[in-house]
């Protein structure tokens, strides 16, 4: 996401709770597509995940992919690589509470909305 969030645990839960929001506008977004065309909720919920993490941690997700898979042989390489990264110290667990925060989202957004179909259908007690 780099946004300017606290060092430590205490940013990875900041962007955790950022990503709960994007997980429920992702699903909201795609909750309305899927009805307009006629799709399933399971669509809603796969497309929403998919999109809630891309959007959420996907700067994040990358750099931890890239520390993981290239060879930083040169200290100067090294720099430079987290250079560019926000508290790269905490960068795992932030991945992580990014990754868990927009499921969440979605989770919620979901139980959100069907609750409120169900209560528009008279099916209250279903």
């Amino acid at each position: 996401m780099n946004l300017p969030l606290h060092l430590g645990f205490l940013g990875a839960l900041e962007a955790g709770i950022i990503s709960l929001l994007v997980g429920i506008l992702a699903y909201a977004g795609w909750h309305w597509l899927c009805r307009m065309l006629g799709w399933s909720v399971g669509h809603a919920i796969g497309w929403a995940c998919v999109t809630a993490v891309a959007i959420s941690s996907g700067v994040d997700a990358w750099n931890l992919f890239y520390l993981g898979m290239m060879k930083l042989e040169s200290p100067l390489y090294a720099r430079i690589a987290l250079q560019g990264i926000h508290d790269a110290g905490s960068l795992g667990p932030r991945v992580v509470c990014e990754v868990v925060g927009a499921l969440a989202g979605v989770v919620l957004g979901w139980h959100w909305f069907s609750v409120r179909s169900a209560k528009k259908n008279g099916r209250e007690n279903d």
